[in-house]
């Protein structure tokens, strides 16, 4: 009986590239333009060592002068600053009994191999979950020596605090609803405009649904539809964070995120092996295991490595406020984050 085998499936000079740029297809991050692949980080996360430094220059400051014949200008500077992205290191392993296969009359090995592009991008999602946990816990925080630790990127627009319940009406809904956005929006001031994509938890979007504010596409050969709120569009993941309120009657309060394009910097590095197969003999196993070298930065919050136990930062440690500080101004940032009912 002729059967498809792994070894025509995976051959590693054709599979690898492949593998990567099937996983970015997958990817809802890049396509929305949240995360942009980015070559100079690319560069970057080939060039060896853990931490990618990343200065910049710092917006002209000072008032203008007034000319004058007999008094030259006074010369200035421009200032400098510096970035700091972290170095992801990730893998993966499955193993198949030759038994499974026999028994079932399928190829689980190639079956793995064709989802693995899916699973590689829902793990970046996680992680960009998880790095948005820990750059906004910053932001909430006064921390000693920090940036940006005055909540000044987050609208709580939900029913909170006992001396100020909110309740529900058609012209000020505590919920997900265009109000909550605008004023979320509006955090970044005359770059109001910027934003082209939003991520939310499925309630959020339920709410939104309510309010028949949702548009929907599905194209061609795509596997689900696609959700848009006023151009923007919406990404779902029900591992966006929540916690609970702290009113009366203590309910959910639900995080979403509001991205201008690029505002999550992108590059693949060069994992030495990225995919392999082994073979166990005596076991009739075969491993199939894949390696990530990555970055995944959001741009303008530096990483700071204050809590990293291993060789690269777990998404536990990704979430954790200390591990970020803001380095470019606020206006200049390409995130906000909506606290909503």
């Amino acid at each position: 009986m002729a059967k498809v085998q792994v070894s025509d499936i995976v051959v590693p000079d054709v599979f690898n590239p492949y593998f990567l740029e099937r996983t970015a297809e997958k990817s809802r991050l890049i396509r929305s333009g949240i995360v942009m692949p980015d070559p100079e980080l690319n560069r970057l996360a080939v060039g060896g060592g853990r931490l990618i430094n990343m200065p910049f220059y710092t917006d002209l400051s000072g008032d203008d002068q007034i000319l004058s014949d007999v008094s030259p200008l006074d010369t200035r500077n421009i200032g400098t600053a510096q970035d700091l992205a972290r170095l992801h290191l990730r893998g993966d392993a499955r193993s198949v009994n030759d038994l499974s296969g026999a028994l079932s009359g399928t190829d689980p090995l190639s079956i793995i191999v064709d989802l693995i592009s899916e699973f590689w991008a829902r793990k970046e999602q996680a992680l960009l979950i998880a790095t948005l946990g820990g750059v906004f816990a910053d932001n909430l925080l006064a921390i000693s020596g920090d940036t940006g630790g005055d909540g000044d990127l987050i609208h709580n627009h939900a029913a909170e605090a006992t001396a100020d319940v909110k309740i529900w009406s058609d012209t000020s809904p505590t919920v997900m609803c265009p109000e909550a956005i605008i004023d979320t929006q509006a955090l970044l001031g005359d770059s109001t405009n910027e934003f082209t994509a939003i991520m939310m938890h499925s309630k959020c979007l339920t709410d939104l649904k309510k309010q028949e504010l949702i548009d929907t596409e599905r194209p061609s050969g795509a596997g689900s539809e696609i959700y848009y709120y006023m151009g923007k569009e919406v990404i779902i993941d029900d591992t966006c964070p929540t916690r609970a309120g702290t009113g009366v009657e203590p309910s959910t309060i639900y995080q979403s995120f509001l991205f201008a394009k690029g505002a999550i910097g992108r590059g693949e590095g060069a994992a030495p092996v990225p995919s392999e197969f082994e073979r166990s003999a005596l076991n009739s196993d075969t491993y199939f295991v894949t390696r990530r070298h990555f970055i995944m930065h959001p741009r303008g919050i530096r990483w700071m490595e204050n809590a990293c136990d291993g060789q690269a930062p777990t998404n536990a440690e990704s979430l954790l406020a200390e591990n970020w500080n803001r380095v470019y101004e606020k206006k200049n940032l390409r995130l906000a984050m909506i606290e909503t009912n």
